[in-house]
């Protein structure tokens, strides 16, 4: 019997499980399991579209379905969470396994702790994650950079410091990832910025760090972070839909060192970022400059993982003013105010914006200054900070007042 905390190499047995997946399918095997015997009635996921450079969400009722969502996608930035709570009505009465990165497992504890999702109705896998890439600037890096036709690459990964591309004809070709970003490129600048590289907020964790040996690239490295996660990891390895095997030592160490490495750049890119911000008025003169060219098309808003207010107060008139473009900078300092104890550093709101404003710059390096005065960091646990809980009182007491949704 597992228990949080265990750490195993695993592998799909392809006799009970013929859907191949990544790194011996062990992921796609797990959720193979759950559909087969009714675990969940669902497992929203993502997989390609047109190319490798379009994520498209999907969700998934049988196993045979699975083929499809195989694989890694760093050039598709798509999170899942909201719509859950958009479109799923927050898993109340569904049952749904769902593969997250870092800033999916972290919006889905902070929309869980608003009461906009029921957890106790979803199963989280966790995927490790080095960052991603924007799917312009992939196409740009591959064309100009590699000197390759982007439409002829059919898989992407990131290994051992690199971003590998392989084309149609089977070409293999990688440049160093700190290469790549010192000129503008590779992944997306939260993703600099970002700590959480392994999910431990999920109920398993999984990738390919710390594999080593005869089963590296044939087995995937499993670490369970819940009672939930163990119980479903255990009946799958019962079942024999997947096989198991402890560690390597050095495979543990190797994966240990990865992620303090991640974490360390994380923090050295945070502080390089916010303090090209600059401190008090000038920073907020350079956030009120930036902030200008905003055409208020609400991209950052209804990409937001967290924001989920029926009535937006950025369109109460006499908060913000109707019809001005740019808006009045109360539009920016609401989003700020809302968001400040809640932001996961996802990315969405800036990947989306189509004028191209630094938003979740903004927003991330707000959090981590609240962070450091309340002791408080969002998506980590499930504790509510005490402004945010009197405010959402405040909200659902209006709501059942008024009889809104």
């Amino acid at each position: 019997m597992s228990a949080k905390g265990d750490m195993f190499y695993a592998w799909a047995n392809q006799s009970a499980c013929p859907v191949k997946g990544e790194c011996g399918g062990a992921v796609t095997a797990i959720l193979s399991y759950m559909l087969d015997n009714n675990v969940v009635d669902a497992v929203l996921t993502v997989a390609k579209g047109r190319d490798l450079y379009e994520a498209v969400p999907v969700l998934v009722h049988s196993s045979e379905e699975l083929a499809k969502t195989a694989g890694s996608l760093h050039c598709g930035t798509v999170l899942l969470p909201k719509l859950i709570k958009k479109y799923l009505d927050g898993a109340r009465e569904m049952k749904i396994a769902v593969t997250c990165k870092g800033c999916d497992a972290k919006a889905m504890y902070e929309l869980a702790k608003r009461n906009q999702i029921n957890m106790d109705n979803i199963f989280m896998i966790g995927l490790n994650c080095g960052g991603s890439v924007s799917p312009i600037t992939a196409r740009t890096m591959i064309a100009e950079k590699y000197g390759l036709n982007p439409d002829d690459i059919v898989k992407e990964e990131i290994d051992k410091g690199q971003f590998i591309v392989i084309t149609k004809d089977g070409e293999h070709k990688g440049i160093s990832i700190e290469e790549l970003e010192e000129q503008g490129l590779g992944r997306r600048t939260n993703c600099h910025r970002c700590e959480t590289k392994i999910p431990r907020q999920a109920d398993l964790a999984c990738g390919n760090w710390g594999v080593i040996g005869e089963k590296a690239g044939k087995a995937t490295f499993v670490e369970v972070c819940s009672e939930k996660g163990a119980a479903i990891f255990d009946a799958a390895a019962k079942a024999g839909v997947i096989e198991t095997a402890a560690p390597e030592a050095k495979g543990l160490e190797i994966r240990g060192k990865i992620e303090n490495v991640m974490i360390k750049m994380g923090k050295k890119n945070q502080e390089k970022q916010f303090a090209a911000l600059g401190t008090g008025t000038e920073r907020l003169n350079y956030i009120m400059a930036e902030s200008s060219r905003c055409i208020k098309c609400y991209g950052c808003i209804e990409n937001c993982p967290i924001c989920y207010c029926v009535e937006c107060s950025t369109k109460k008139p006499h908060l913000v003013r109707p019809g001005r473009i740019p808006p009045d900078f109360m539009f920016q300092m609401i989003r700020f105010a809302h968001i400040a104890d809640s932001c996961i550093n996802c990315g969405q709101c800036e990947e989306l914006c189509p004028m191209n404003i630094p938003n979740s710059l903004f927003m991330h390096a707000q959090q981590v200054e609240l962070e450091k005065m309340f002791g408080h960091t969002p998506g980590y646990d499930m504790t509510m900070p005490v402004l945010s809980y009197a405010e959402e009182m405040d909200e659902r007491a209006r709501l059942n007042a008024t009889g809104s949704d």
